[in-house]
């Protein structure tokens, strides 16, 4: 189950929200809650939030295994404001955060009762445990059950809360303790495991960054340096690594930043011969690891060619050329011949050598008591080796003996691996090209500006954009990318935000206006204040939920994991059994001895069959098949400007067959604007809007701003409009306002403030009030002097092409129901507008926040997947409740925390372009386990000689090691298809109508 994010303002906002408004029940849109940084399935370090949330500790008895914790933590999570809840089973204990506004401990812990167990709070602990996070990279894991080992191992770890560790991404991300165990503990265990763990981060409250330092000849210097660091406010931790002149960073980038670093490095000393400068390639980060072990398996294959290609052509090509044969079957000691010594010779390099890394890794899996590909490769080419080995001895011994050597077979199937590790890890890197491509977004210098007290500029320096800190002002001139995140403090210009957003359309901005860093400035120049630097900003985030999403395992995966653990043991049996049934067979004449090749004899074809069955069943890509294709799937969303958080998210999208909206912000706009203006006396319409919107101005009720807003089209000067003169200003609460503007008394509100003031409603205008109810607007009475002068509708839109959406998710046999906390009338009304049925199944009206997870968990009940779609911060608890919970996203604040699904664009259209991206995803999966299983159940028996007797056709092994390695790759080959994934054809037919505005 996800990690759930609930912000109190559902709270503080929950009457205005679900009720009415004074005016006419429209909401102003709501504001975000900040970035999410982990998907579903991933528990979250504690962050400070608004609002009194509690964390409260259970003992709880009775859980033996995962399957209890499962339904424990499953079964709080359905409550209404349950943030986070962490089933700890080795402790028997819950933790549990949450919001006591929504539910409180005893209801907690009767849930847990209810599940089945003995609750019972404990009251002195529940503060004293926290969760600290830190992500590993671990390199040298080759299948399945390498990742299952190494998260085995940290998961037995006292203090370990949880652990991850993805295939795919050679990485771990631990949970855990900080009071208990420290990180250092965790890559120790990792490389007992056998494997190389290097922390690539711990916490999320903080940046990193890696500094080469020049000039320093002395321990003594270094460490001069290091105490001149740590003395810095907002330096959290310093790793020194002498041998390469480098000093990592962990800091708060809010207190400090690089710059300061680089500056304190530099005056440090009295001679000040130190220079500092950001560590090329980042200090080695997950692209340079890849880039090395691309070049180490090109290079293993290459020297392995060196090799093998003389021994392959001195037993396959040469024995059938007269004159080479004459000399390689040339005997130098009784039957040992010159070819034999040859082919010895040549293939124990490729044996030990370069095939050492299967040793080592057989070693490693084996002292934990698994078994991994490489025990599989290990004792496959050891047979073939090992046996020729005995074979030219004998021969060399022997007067008459005539066997055949295997060396052939060994050194091409080593070569024909590392062929096949290669093209996969080649591939492998290109899963994570959407993260690469998100990263490459920022650019690689900025212009920094110096301020005087007044604001002018007075210098200009260039410097690395890894150097911006909090604060700095930033020039961004036109073409170039904006450096960071901020706020425009000088210019105007037109900012394209599609690499982040998605949104193809340049927005406008001006000062004051937000803009994200990485996006394209393309007419006018800039100045912008930094806000948000190094790990803090919108891009790294979004980076983050995308890395973390492709750590966190779908559950179809579990799948997989299970298979692994009995695959090797179960293939080495297989391969026995091959070997013996063959051998016994040919002692006991169960086949024509004209079966036999004459090169060899029963004993050695039976050997054949052994090792083939042995290194053509590949555990890689069964344990590829979900990994790839969640890591591209995720990649390829957050290109489109869809977030989908992790394989959790996509496995319950694909099977969503009921959609639930909230109307406010999701079908609509969210924003009332004005839509039609009525005029009831003859005046011109600027002079009306000026005396209306003098006397709204002073209101802060969200329709008084949408006249303002409207009115402002009617001035010279609409960034800056000047009112005239208001006089005894006056606001009704719930009815509207009044004032004296240029000796005229002007009142502005609903009917009721009318006929409170004795002010006859002609009939004209109780006519346009009921027209503008039946279209669900807000109809605004204007009376100058004491007559009505006109009426203003207020509507908020519904948004462009929410009509064709609806319609289309119903061709796609996905129930569409409305929930919203307006009234009746609007909702039935928007319904029809948008094409859902009314009815009390499909539309519900003056809903509250926990009434909304109520309707959702009814329709779970009556078996539908359901899917929660919503923007507000009241939308939370039916988005936590949902399958899947999917947030309408906009600007810098791009998700609500509680989705699992987050839709960047703001479009409803990208509802589709979700559902239809994990079907395709899900298919993909489905079509990876298809091969992978398909091959090895095909395989096997051809291996092990099933069409031997009928044919007389049988697969070397060297061909079968070309198989295997052919499995993995085409299995991530078919994830990487993803990569050219297009929505659905009927959106891009899809004519999305403007918002009409009278």
């Amino acid at each position: 189950m996800a990690t759930k994010f609930l912000s109190l303002a559902c709270i503080r906002n929950e009457s205005s929200s679900s009720s009415s408004g004074s005016r006419g029940g429209l909401s102003p849109r709501p504001h975000y809650p900040s970035m999410p940084k982990y998907p579903k399935g991933v528990a979250v370090q504690q962050n400070a939030m608004e609002g009194s949330e509690t964390k409260s500790l259970f003992s709880v008895v009775g859980m033996t295994c995962s399957a209890c914790a499962g339904s424990v933590e499953k079964a709080i999570k359905r409550l209404p404001g349950i943030r986070e809840a962490v089933v700890d089973v080795l402790n028997n204990r819950v933790q549990v955060l949450f919001y006591p506004d929504f539910v409180n401990e005893e209801t907690i812990r009767e849930t847990i009762e209810d599940v089945g167990f003995e609750a019972s709070l404990i009251q002195d602990e529940s503060n004293e445990r926290s969760t600290q996070v830190c992500r590993i990279r671990i390199n040298g894991m080759t299948c399945t059950s390498c990742s299952s080992t190494v998260e085995s191992a940290l998961q037995a770890i006292q203090g370990v809360q949880k652990a991850q560790v993805a295939l795919a991404t050679e990485e771990a991300e631990v949970y855990y303790d900080p009071k208990v165990i420290g990180h250092n503990q965790l890559l120790t265990a990792i490389e007992d495991t056998g494997f190389e763990a290097i922390l690539i981060s711990t916490g999320e409250d903080m940046s990193k960054i890696d500094l080469q330092v020049d000039g320093v000849r002395t321990d003594n210097s270094m460490r001069i340096i290091e105490e001149s660091l740590e003395a810095l406010p907002g330096v959290q931790a310093i790793d020194l690594y002498p041998e390469l002149n480098k000093i990592s960073l962990s800091y708060k980038p809010d207190m400090t930043g690089p710059r300061t670093f680089i500056n304190v490095i530099e005056t440090t000393g009295v001679s000040r011969r130190f220079k500092a400068k950001i560590f090329p390639d980042g200090g080695g980060g997950k692209g340079t690891h890849r880039k090395e072990e691309i070049k180490q398996y090109y290079r293993s294959f290459l020297w392995s060619l060196v090799f093998t290609v003389p021994v392959f052509l001195t037993s396959m090509v040469f024995m059938y050329i007269p004159g080479p044969k004459h000399g390689l079957e040339t005997k130098v000691v009784n039957m040992l011949t010159v070819g034999e010594i040859l082919r010895w010779v040549l293939s124990t390099p490729v044996q030990f050598i370069i095939g050492w890394r299967f040793y080592s890794g057989s070693y490693k899996a084996l002292r934990h008591g698994s078994a991994n590909m490489d025990v599989l490769i290990a004792l496959g080419t050891n047979a073939a080796y090992f046996y020729s080995v005995y074979s030219v001895l004998r021969a060399a011994t022997s007067p008459h003996f005539k066997g055949t050597d295997f060396f052939e077979t060994s050194a091409m199937l080593i070569s024909f691996i590392l062929l096949g590790k290669y093209l996969e890890v080649l591939a492998k890197g290109k899963t994570s090209d959407a993260i690469a491509k998100l990263m490459d977004l920022t650019p690689e210098t900025a212009t920094l500006l110096t301020l005087d007290e007044e604001g002018n500029v007075v210098n200009e320096e260039e410097i690395d954009g890894r150097l911006i800190q909090k604060n700095d002002v930033i020039k961004v001139i036109p073409g170039t990318k904006v450096a960071s995140d901020g706020f425009v403090i000088w210019g105007q210009s037109h900012v394209n935000e599609s690499m982040i957003t998605g949104e193809s359309r340049p927005v406008a901005k001006r000062k004051g206006d937000t803009v994200i860093g990485g996006t394209m400035n393309e007419n006018g120049v800039l100045h912008i204040r930094a806000t948000r630097v190094g790990s803090e900003s919108a891009l790294s985030q979004i980076v983050r939920l995308v890395e973390s999403a492709q750590m966190a395992k779908a559950p179809v995966q579990k799948f997989a994991d299970r298979i692994s653990k009995f695959f090797v043991p179960l293939v080495i049996v297989l391969s026995f059994s091959t070997w013996l049934a063959w051998f016994l067979a040919g002692k006991f004449h169960g086949y024509p001895e004209s079966w036999i090749p004459k090169s060899m004899d029963s004993f050695q074809l039976a050997l054949q069959f052994g090792i083939s069955v042995m290194v053509i069943a590949c555990p890689c890509a069964l344990g590829l098949a979900t990994p790839t294709a969640v890591m591209v799937g995720t990649g390829v969303g957050a290109s489109q400007g869809v977030l989908i958080k992790g394989g959790q998210a996509l496995e319950s999208a694909h099977k969503v067959n009921c959609i639930v909206f909230d109307k406010t912000g999701t079908l609509t706009v969210g924003k009332p604007v004005v839509v039609n203006t009525r005029l009831l006396q003859n005046m011109v319409l600027a002079e009306f809007y000026e005396l209306v919107a003098a006397t709204e101005v002073n209101s802060e009720h969200p329709l008084a701003k949408a006249i303002v807003e409207y009115a402002k089209k009617f001035r010279d000067d609409a960034e800056n409009p000047s009112w005239p003169e208001v006089k005894d200003f006056v606001s009704l609460t719930g009815h509207g306002v009044k004032a004296v503007v240029r000796n005229k008394e002007i009142i502005v509100g609903n009917k009721s403030l009318m006929l409170n003031e004795n002010i006859t409603v002609p009939m004209d205008a109780e006519d346009i009030l009921k027209e503008a109810e039946g279209q669900a607007q807000t109809g605004i009475l204007v009376s100058i002097d004491g007559e009505v002068a006109g009426v203003i509708s207020i509507s908020d839109p519904v948004k462009p092409g929410a009509q064709e959406v609806i319609s289309i998710l119903k061709s796609m046999k996905i129930r569409c129901i409305m929930v919203t906390g307006d009234n009746w009338g609007t909702a039935n009304s928007i319904a029809k507008e948008v094409g859902i049925e009314v009815g009390k199944d499909t539309v519900i009206a003056e809903a509250k926040p926990e009434q909304k997870a109520e309707k959702v968990k009814d329709l779970q009940t009556s078996g539908y997947t359901v899917a929660m779609v919503g923007d507000g911060i009241n939308d939370s608890p039916a988005l936590v409740a949902a399958d899947v919970g999917m947030a309408i996203g906009a600007g810098t604040d791009i998700a609500i925390e509680a989705a699992d699904i987050v839709l960047m664009k703001s479009n409803l259209e990208d509802v589709i372009t979700a559902i239809d991206l994990s079907r395709k995803t899900f298919s993909r999966i489905r079509l990876n386990y298809i091969w992978a299983l398909g091959y090895n159940v095909l395989g096997i028996p051809i291996a092990a000689g099933a069409l031997f007797p009928s044919t007389g056709f049988r697969l070397p092994p060297w061909i079968a090691g070309a198989a295997m390695a052919a499995s993995s790759v085409s299995v991530v080959c078919c994830s990487l298809l993803l990569k050219y994934y297009k929505r659905p054809k009927k959106l891009d037919k899809l004519e999305i109508r403007g918002i009409k505005i009278e």
